[in-house]
C-alpha cells in the first residue's frame, strides 16, 4: 500500500516559540524546532530572503529527525550559540550537535550538525529543501560529484552539501495551495542515477534531497551546508578543524561573568549578543520577522537591523561588566552612522549600515496568529531618544578609556542635534505617532549629563550641561502630574515602563521626589505579580490588551536596586528571568496567562537588560552591593 507524504508546511509546521532555539555567527541566525527542522534561515545575511521559511508559512527546510517515536529536548553547550538538539527515542538516545560556523563569514553561511547515536542506533531521515526567496525560488542544477559532495542552485544562491553522499533526489510534497504561491511545477523527466542530476524539461521542479541515516550506538555522522552568492571556493571544510574553530571562537568571545548573579544565564545572555553582532558592528534586533506579539490584532514587524536604541542598551550592559569588544563594536557602529547623518540619524540600520527598505507584506500564510510583512517603517520616523542613548553610550565608553578622536566626534554631532531637535515631536521609544514623549527628552537630559561627567571640564561640558537643565526644567514644566510622577506627554496624563529608564541612567537622582512617585505610581497601576507592561491601551485588563514587557520587568529590578531594596529587585529579576523558553531565549515579550514567548525571536535589548541586571544586582560594576533586605512600603 502507497502513502502519500503531507507537504512540508504541514510535516514541520510552527510551533510555540519558547521551543526554537537559534544559531547566530554575528552575519545571520537560523531557527532549529523541536523536531530538528531548520525552519528560518535568511541568506546570505540577515535582512535577505530566507532560503528555510516555514516559521512564517513559506517553503524550505533542514531537518534531521528521528524516524522512530520520540520526546524532543535539548540544551545549549555553556556560554556558546552551539545547540544539541537530543531525542529520547524508542531505541536510545540521539543527539544533533548543530551551529553556524563562528564567525560568520558576510558571504557564505556555513552551517554545521553532527549526529551522533549517544546510547542505542539510531535511524534518522534528513531532509533538505532549500526554496530561495521565502519559498519561490526551488532547488536546480543538483550534481553530485565522484566524493559524495552534491552542488546545487536555489534562485540566486549557491548551495554545496557534504555528507550526504547517499542521499537521492525527490519531488517534494506539496499542496496545491504551496504550489500555486511559489509558482512550482512538479513534472520532471526523471532523475540520473549515477550523479544525482536531474534530467528535467527545464521546468521548475520542486526538488528536495533525502538521506536515511542509520548509525549505531557510538557512531557519529557530520553534515556541512555551505550558502553563498557565488560558488563555494576551494575544497569542502573538514567538519573537525570546522568545529574546533567555531568553539575556540566561542571560548574567546564569552567572558566568564562568574560575579554576576545567575552567572550561567548571564553567559547565555551574552553568547546571544555576540551571535546578533557582525563584523561590521551591528546589533541586530532580532533574527526573524513577522512573528506577532498579539494573534490577529496586526502587530507583526520586521525586526532583522540594527536598531540604534537596542544596541546602546547593549553597549552599557557590556561597559557594566566590563567586557569591552560588545561595548567597541556598539561605538564604531553608532559613531560611524551620526557621522555619516548628523542630525538625520535614523533610528535603524541595515547591518551594513544601509537604509532600512520600506515595509511591505508578503504572500504567506504566515505565523499562525500573523501574517508576514519585510522592511520596516521606522525607515520613517525620527527618534529623539536615540541621540540621548549614544550619548549614553558614548560616556560608558568615556569611563572605560575606550572612547577615542572619533568617538567624541560622534558624541559632539549627536549633543548638537539634541540642541537643534529637542522641542520636535518624536515617534519615541515605542515608536507611536509622533508627540512630545516625556522618555525622549529626559533619556536626551541624562545623555548630555553623563557625557558632560565622562570628559574634560570646560566650555563644552558647561553647555551640556547646561542643555542637560534645560531639557528637565522644561519637561518639568510641561510633564510633570499633578500627583508628582512623570505623564508619557504634555497631553497624555498616562503612566509608561520608560518612565523608569531616566532616573537609572542619571537624569535626576534616585531620591528626587519624582523618580519615587514615578516608580509608585508605575507599580500600582502596570504591573502584575512582577510581570511588567509598558502602558494601558485602553480599559481592557493588561494582559488581554498585550503580553508583559520582559525588557521593562528587567527595568523594574533595576530601579528597585537603585532605591536600595533588594529583596524586590531580586523578585522582579528572577520572575522575568525566568519568562524564556527552553532554550533560554526571550521574545519581546510573554504571555503571562498562557505562559507563551511573544514577538521575533530572540530579542537583542531584552538580553542586554538581562545582562546588566545581573551585573548590578551583584554589584560587579563597581557600585557598592547592598544586601538583601526589605525597607517597608514603598512612599
Amino acid at each position: 500500500m502507497s502513502t502519500v507524504e503531507p507537504p512540508e508546511s504541514h510535516a514541520f509546521p510552527p510551533q510555540a516559540l519558547r521551543d526554537y532555539a537559534v544559531l547566530a555567527d554575528g552575519e545571520r541566525a537560523a531557527l532549529v524546532g523541536p523536531r530538528g527542522e531548520i525552519c528560518w534561515l535568511c541568506a546570505p545575511r540577515w535582512h535577505d530572503e530566507a532560503v528555510f521559511a516555514t516559521l512564517i508559512g513559506g517553503g524550505g527546510t533542514y531537518a534531521v529527525t528521528p524516524e522512530e517515536r520520540y520526546v524532543p529536548g535539548g540544551h545549549y553547550e555553556e556560554g556558546t550559540l552551539i545547540w544539541r538538539s537530543r531525542w529520547i527515542t524508542q531505541s536510545g538516545i540521539v543527539e544533533c550537535r548543530e551551529a553556524l560556523a563562528y564567525p560568520g563569514d558576510p558571504g557564505r553561511v556555513v552551517l554545521l550538525r553532527r549526529v551522533e547515536a549517544c546510547q542505542g542506533p539510531a535511524r534518522l531521515r534528513v531532509v533538505l529543501h532549500p526554496l530561495a526567496g521565502y519559498g519561490a525560488a526551488p532547488l536546480t542544477e543538483p550534481h553530485r560529484d565522484e566524493h559524495g559532495v552534491w552542488t546545487a542552485r536555489a534562485g540566486g544562491l549557491h548551495l554545496r552539501w557534504t555528507g550526504g553522499a547517499t542521499a537521492r533526489l525527490t519531488d517534494a510534497p506539496t499542496d496545491a495551495g504551496a504550489e500555486a504561491a511559489v509558482g512550482v511545477h512538479t513534472e520532471t523527466g526523471g532523475t540520473d542515477a549515477r550523479t544525482g542530476t536531474g534530467r528535467g524539461t527545464g521546468s521548475r521542479r520542486a526538488t528536495r534531497l533525502v538521506l536515511d541515516l542509520r548509525l549505531d550506538a557510538g557512531q557519529r555522522h557530520d553534515l556541512v551546508l555551505e550558502i553563498g552568492r557565488t560558488p563555494p571556493p576551494g575544497p569542502p571544510p573538514e567538519p573537525g578543524a570546522a568545529w574546533a574553530r567555531t568553539e575556540q571562537a566561542w571560548r574567546e568571545a564569552v567572558p566568564a561573568l562568574d560575579d554576576t548573579i545567575a552567572a550561567g544565564d548571564a553567559r547565555q545572555s551574552y553568547a546571544v549578543l555576540c551571535g546578533m553582532t557582525g563584523a561590521s558592528g551591528g546589533l541586530i534586533a532580532a533574527a526573524t520577522t513577522s512573528l506577532p506579539e498579539r494573534a490577529e490584532e496586526g502587530r507583526n514587524y520586521d525586526y532583522r537591523y540594527v536598531w540604534i536604541r537596542d544596541q546602546c542598551y547593549a553597549g552599557q550592559a557590556a561597559a557594566a561588566a566590563g567586557q569591552y569588544p560588545l561595548l567597541d563594536a556598539a561605538v564604531r557602529f553608532i559613531g560611524a552612522r551620526l557621522r555619516e547623518d548628523g542630525p538625520e540619524l535614523s533610528p535603524a540600520y541595515t547591518v551594513d549600515g544601509g537604509p532600512v527598505p520600506d515595509q511591505r507584506e508578503l504572500d504567506l500564510a504566515g505565523y499562525p496568529g500573523g501574517y508576514d510583512r519585510i522592511g520596516n517603517r521606522v525607515n520613517r520616523q525620527f527618534q529623539l531618544d536615540a541621540f540621548g542613548e549614544a550619548l549614553l553610550l558614548f560616556a560608558a565608553a568615556a569611563r572605560a578609556g575606550r572612547l577615542d578622536g572619533d568617538g567624541r566626534k560622534a558624541a559632539e554631532i549627536a549633543a548638537d542635534a539634541v540642541a537643534r531637535r529637542w522641542q520636535e515631536p518624536d515617534a519615541g521609544i515605542w515608536e507611536l505617532e509622533p508627540r512630545a514623549w516625556t522618555h525622549s527628552r529626559l533619556i536626551c537630559s541624562a545623555g548630555l549629563r553623563a557625557m558632560a561627567a565622562a570628559g574634560p571640564p570646560g566650555p563644552q561640558a558647561r553647555r551640556w550641561t547646561e542643555l542637560a537643565d534645560t531639557l528637565l526644567a522644561a519637561t518639568t514644566a510641561t510633564a510633570l502630574h499633578p500627583d508628582g510622577h512623570w505623564q508619557r506627554a504634555a497631553d497624555d496624563p498616562a503612566l509608561d515602563a520608560a518612565l523608569l529608564i531616566p532616573a537609572l541612567r542619571g537624569a535626576l537622582s534616585a531620591d528626587d521626589p519624582r523618580t519615587r512617585a514615578t516608580l509608585q505610581a508605575y507599580t500600582e497601576r502596570l504591573t502584575d505579580h512582577h510581570y511588567a507592561y509598558r502602558f494601558r491601551h485602553d480599559d481592557r485588563p493588561l494582559a488581554a490588551a498585550e503580553g508583559a514587557f520582559v525588557l521593562c520587568g528587567f527595568a523594574m529590578a533595576l530601579a528597585e536596586h537603585q532605591q536600595g531594596r533588594e529583596v524586590e529587585a531580586y523578585r522582579w529579576f528572577e520572575r522575568n528571568r525566568a519568562a524564556c523558553g527552553a532554550a533560554g531565549l526571550y521574545a519581546e515579550e510573554y504571555d503571562i496567562t498562557q505562559r507563551q514567548l511573544r514577538g521575533n525571536l530572540p530579542q537583542s535589548f531584552v538580553h542586554a537588560m538581562m545582562l546588566e541586571c545581573a551585573v548590578r544586582l551583584a554589584g560587579a560594576d563597581g557600585v557598592p552591593e547592598r544586601p538583601p533586605s526589605s525597607r517597608g512600603p514603598r512612599r
